[in-house]
Order: structure tokens, then sequence, then C-alpha cells
């Protein structure tokens, strides 16, 4: 499985569109502080509003909002509905794929495969990521803080 950037910039505009809280935001915005091309984004914000992630503000304050709670949307819905399948090899999602399919020694790590990214996807919503992003940045900012000395005596 390779995850495309169209999935990982799918995911990082979520998150951007869902630190505001509900308030419109300007693609312009999303890819000037995650450094996507605006021109990509608006193709990725197109899939995302299909997919039912988000949906578009007209006027003068109009941007785009998360169409649903940040807490209901996980990551491994955006990620198929970015890349479609996610399965490792062929044969996990089609078993008429593979003629070797009761004879492979490996087909049993690809079923575990599949079923821990699904787990790990499945099992971070958006929320998650949100707030993971907040400790990172805050992270950030305490260690960009001057260390005040006190005068040496």
């Amino acid at each position: 499985m390779w995850v495309s950037t169209k999935a990982q910039y799918g995911l990082r505009a979520l998150i951007e569109i869902g630190r505001e809280g509900g308030a419109a935001v300007p693609l312009k915005d999303v890819s000037e502080r995650q450094g996507i091309s605006q021109h990509y984004l608006e193709q990725i914000a197109s899939n995302l509003r299909r997919a039912g992630f988000i949906r578009s503000v007209r006027g003068a304050h109009g941007g785009y909002r998360l169409a649903r709670p940040a807490t209901e949307i996980n990551a491994y819905d955006v990620v198929t509905a970015m890349e479609g399948s996610i399965a490792p090899v062929s044969c996990v999602e089609d078993d008429h794929a593979c003629d070797h399919q009761n004879v492979c020694g490996t087909q049993d790590l690809w079923f575990r495969v599949d079923a821990a990214l699904r787990g790990v996807l499945g099992g971070t919503t958006l929320q998650d990521l949100i707030e993971e992003s907040e400790r990172a940045q805050h992270a950030r900012l305490v260690q960009l803080e001057p260390t005040f000395l006190a005068p040496a005596r």
C-alpha cells in the first residue's frame, strides 16, 4: 500500500479546516499554512466535497467547513475516498485475483497487514488528528520561546 500525496494532503486539509471550529476556511489559507499548491488543493477539495467530508460556503467570508463533526470522520474513510482500495495486495479484496490462494505462504501475513491498516486508520478520527496537530504546534512554540536567564552575579 502506498498512500499518495492526494490522501496525505486531503487529511492535512481536513485538519486545517477542522481546526477552525465551524468557520469557513478559504483554500488559500489552507494552501499557505500547509505549503500545498492551491491548484492541487482545489482538486483535493473537490474530492473531499464529493465524498461528503466538507461543504463549500459562498460569499465574502466563504471557503470550506466540515460537513459533519470531526469525531465522525475517520482516517480510513478519508484515505479510501481519496485512494480507493488500501489493500496491501490484490488478493486481500479479491480472492479471484491470485492463482496461489490456497497454497500461498504469505496470504495470512497480508490479511494481518490489511487488518492492522484498517484498525489504525479506522480508529483514528479527524478530531484525534486535530488534537495531535495542536499539541505538536504547541510543542514547537514552546521550543521557540526565548529562555530568560537571571543575570550572573
